[in-house]
């Protein structure tokens, strides 16, 4: 009785190991909206689903980097769902306060710029399988938008 249940065990950890996985990237990332609190940037996310029947993301977790330091993170719950055999875009808003944009005054002066590293995680609600978090990351730069471009 034991030999037969490792041997389903080792039927189940294999079929699970070689289970068609969502692939996703952050397309863009760009600046969204200028408040008198904050700047809101826009990451796109494509994501490409195997699936023949839609997913529901349980939730976006992003931490958004510049100069080494983390300057916005947070999460998105119930985001939507993955789209059946297709690609599906994502928008997550990230919003960073002026006074972060201050301080990284130093890299932007430089080059009119902002380097950028965004990592994503998008956990995908996977049947029998669970829960399951496919990470995103990307780096890049922001240009910044000159005040002719505000005005």
């Amino acid at each position: 009785m034991s030999s037969l249940l490792n041997k389903a065990k080792e039927f189940v950890a294999d079929k699970v190991v070689h289970v068609k996985k969502p692939e996703a990237s952050v397309e863009d990332v760009d600046l969204k909206h200028l408040s008198r609190e904050n700047v809101e940037y826009d990451a796109r996310i494509c994501v490409d689903s195997p699936y023949s029947h839609s997913l529901p993301i349980c939730e976006i977790s992003y931490t958004f980097k510049s100069a080494g330091r983390v300057i916005a993170s947070g999460t998105m719950a119930d985001p939507g769902s993955l789209k059946a055999n297709d690609r599906t875009i994502v928008n997550v808003p990230m919003k960073v306060p002026y006074n972060i944009l201050v301080s990284l005054a130093k890299d932007i002066g430089a080059d009119g710029d902002i380097d950028y590293e965004v990592q994503i995680g998008l956990t995908i609600d996977l049947p029998i399988i669970g829960s399951f978090t496919v990470p995103i990351c990307k780096k890049g730069e922001i240009k910044l938008p000159g005040l002719s471009d505000l005005f």
